[in-house]
């Protein structure tokens, strides 16, 4: 059973930094392309940042020059980033995944920055 485990989220200052890591077992194939999504409360899901299988990436215009989306094929992890972080940052952020036609999602992971 393929699974995508977030780690990194927590409570940052504004101006503050935190990297996200999503794992993915239960596989040995290398996902297509993986992203994170966010999730604030009373607003739309939005993709933050994608990456496919060579590399090419893609950011939402609110969090670029401040995040940087990587990945470790070797672990199958992907990584998110998170420089100077705003107020309007906070949210849960999903990592995600395609896997030939199937999509994967991890259980979401909460970031929160104060002022």
């Amino acid at each position: 059973q393929v699974q995508l485990v977030e780690s990194g989220g927590g409570l940052v200052q504004t101006g503050g930094s935190l990297r996200l890591s999503c794992a993915a077992s239960g596989t040995v194939f290398r996902f297509n392309a993986m992203g994170w999504y966010r999730l604030a409360p009373g607003k739309q899901r939005e993709l933050v940042a994608h990456i496919t299988n060579g590399d090419s990436t893609n950011y939402a215009d609110s969090v670029k020059s401040r995040f940087t989306i990587s990945r470790d094929n070797a672990k199958n992890t992907v990584y998110l980033q998170m420089n100077s972080l705003k107020p309007e940052d906070p949210a849960v952020y999903y990592c995600h995944g395609l896997l030939g036609r199937s999509d994967y999602w991890g259980q979401g992971t909460q970031v929160t920055v104060s002022s």
